[in-house]
């Protein structure tokens, strides 16, 4: 599990084909992980992935084609810039909201608008997901922990602060650009069981 709280940010520093999968590269640069060992569970840009390799400031993860289709991360290159959170431990606090690292689906930059020193930010959503957001609740884009402002229909929007647009990946998205999206937990399972109910 995670918080959305991002730690720093990551460059990708190599992808390479290996057995069908894809092994990723990222450097961490200045970012505290904590202490990682081998199997530990990194979130780059909100995707929950398994640390296989070790290296002063850099780390290693085999990538599975689904998750390379169904999130950003096929579109990464060298030079990419990542988001980066280690997972929770048990007695840390809970600065954002449970985030899982699985990403439920794409969503898109629709508008970006300057609101005194912070942005408002709009996304669109898959119909399958538009369900899931309400006003003042939580979401998770590309592995940061937001407050939903308005829903629209398919649309939502977001307010960043300054320190989070400085410190995230955020400040590098231009209108049209896709980003990872993970609703939230609590909204998951409220739907599950009214379908099930």
């Amino acid at each position: 599990m995670f918080t959305g709280i991002i730690k720093g940010i990551g460059t990708v520093v190599q992808q390479r084909e290996k057995g069908g999968d894809t092994r990723i590269v990222i450097d961490t640069g200045a970012t505290e992980l904590g202490a990682v060992a081998l199997g530990d569970s990194i979130a780059v840009s909100g995707v929950c992935l398994t640390a296989v390799e070790l290296g002063a400031q850099q780390f290693a993860a085999d990538v599975s084609q689904e998750t390379l289709s169904l999130t950003t991360l096929g579109s990464l290159e060298p030079g990419s810039r990542v988001n980066l959170e280690g997972a929770l431990h048990a007695g840390e606090p809970l600065g954002g909201h449970l985030v899982s690292g699985h990403v439920d689906g794409f969503g898109v930059l629709e508008a970006r608008t300057q609101d005194a020193r912070s942005w408002r930010l709009t996304f669109s959503v898959p119909d399958h997901l538009k369900r899931f957001f309400a006003p003042k609740g939580s979401v998770c884009v590309d592995g940061i922990s937001l407050t939903v402002n308005e829903v629209d229909n398919d649309r939502f929007g977001v307010n960043i602060v300054p320190h989070t647009m400085a410190h995230t990946t955020l400040g590098d998205r231009a209108v049209g650009d896709r980003v990872n999206l993970e609703i939230d937990v609590i909204a998951r399972y409220l739907a599950r069981l009214n379908e099930v109910g």
